[in-house]
């Protein structure tokens, strides 16, 4: 008996078009306490966690960062994005490709690093309704990307093992993510990582963007 897979997504650069809106809310953020960092090096941590990123810019600044400190940057951040929530749009083919694994009868669920106060703006342009349809938050897991716990959290909501389970992002960190937890790793280039660097971190396939993954869905285990 064929057992369908499940698929797992990303939110932020896979579903909608949102990762320069945070890398901006981040310097923003930073500006605000006086943290100075250049926004390309910003841009390479979207996608991990929260504690991933303040270890991170510890290590790129060498400044100590207080538990207030870091809570004060997550807050300046959360709002600096809902400021933006005027320009998040989907991606090309994002809502189709929902809408057909949808009619498919394929089960799907989101999986973010953000937490809620950031995921419901991208969930309102997506027109998601997370009471309808599985999303899972940073608030409901231990610990984010890379670790594999948002997935395996998702896959539970669908009652489907992980191992038939297809994770779908826009970085490495989603791809490592999958390979700790053995699902299916697909890359998509729309959050500005390239197809060498997400193969490289477990990708087995990539696309450029949603539209193009359903596109080629018979290639992940979908059946048009």
């Amino acid at each position: 008996m064929r057992i369908e897979p499940a698929f797992l997504f990303d939110l932020d650069g896979t579903l909608v078009d949102s990762v320069y809106q945070h890398v901006l809310a981040w310097k923003q953020a930073l500006d605000a306490e006086g943290i100075e960092l250049a926004v390309w090096r910003i841009h390479r941590k979207i996608g991990m966690s929260g504690g991933l990123f303040t270890n991170q810019l510890l290590r790129e600044t060498g400044l100590e960062i207080s538990p207030e400190r870091v809570d004060r940057l997550r807050r300046h951040h959360a709002c600096a994005y809902r400021q933006q929530a005027g320009a998040i749009r989907p991606l090309p083919g994002a809502r189709e490709l929902l809408a057909w694994l949808t009619a498919a009868g394929i089960p799907w669920a989101i999986a973010t690093s953000g937490r809620m106060e950031t995921a419901a703006v991208n969930l309102a342009a997506l027109s998601v309704d997370p009471a309808v349809t599985p999303v899972v938050t940073r608030e409901e897991v231990k610990y984010a990307k890379p670790d594999p716990d948002l997935f395996l959290a998702a896959a539970e909501r669908l009652s489907r093992p992980i191992e038939h389970a297809v994770v779908i992002g826009d970085s490495i960190w989603d791809m490592l993510a999958a390979v700790r937890c053995r699902a299916l790793g697909v890359g998509l280039m729309c959050g500005g990582y390239g197809a060498e660097e997400l193969q490289k971190a477990g990708a087995f396939r990539v696309y450029e963007d949603p539209a193009d993954m359903l596109e080629h869905i018979d290639e992940v285990g979908g059946r048009r």
